[in-house]
């Protein structure tokens, strides 16, 4: 079973994402901001990574460059689920080294379907 760790500071937020990924099969563990985020990571591993971007402490793009700065994580997909649909955020999380990005609110079915399609 693969795993996903769900970043985001919004509870209702990790609910929802947890609700429709656990019913796809896949274990989830979640992290409130980049920084708890980090941790979590670094203490069970994860096959694919789901964060916001607007955080306190540490936001999605501090995240995702701690991230890829660890050679155990360069690889591992990492999908940015957030409001914002400026395209120089999102190029600014491909520079940081996301691997796609879904605005918010999100369809179910597509995020799994991201997530399938990342993880394969």
């Amino acid at each position: 079973m693969k795993t996903v760790l769900t970043v985001d500071d919004s509870r209702t937020m990790r609910d929802m994402l947890l609700m429709a990924l656990k019913d796809a099969g896949y274990n989830v563990i979640q992290a409130e901001d980049g920084v708890h985020g980090l941790e979590t990571l670094k203490a069970h591993g994860a096959d694919v990574v789901i964060t916001d971007i607007n955080m306190p402490r540490l936001d999605g793009f501090g995240f995702i460059e701690g991230m890829r700065a660890d050679p155990e994580y360069r690889g591992t997909p990492v999908l940015v689920l957030t409001t914002e649909s400026d395209a120089a955020k999102k190029q600014r999380a491909r520079d940081a080294g996301a691997t796609g990005w879904i605005v918010k609110p999100f369809d179910p079915v597509k995020l799994v379907d991201a997530v399938r399609r990342v993880a394969a």
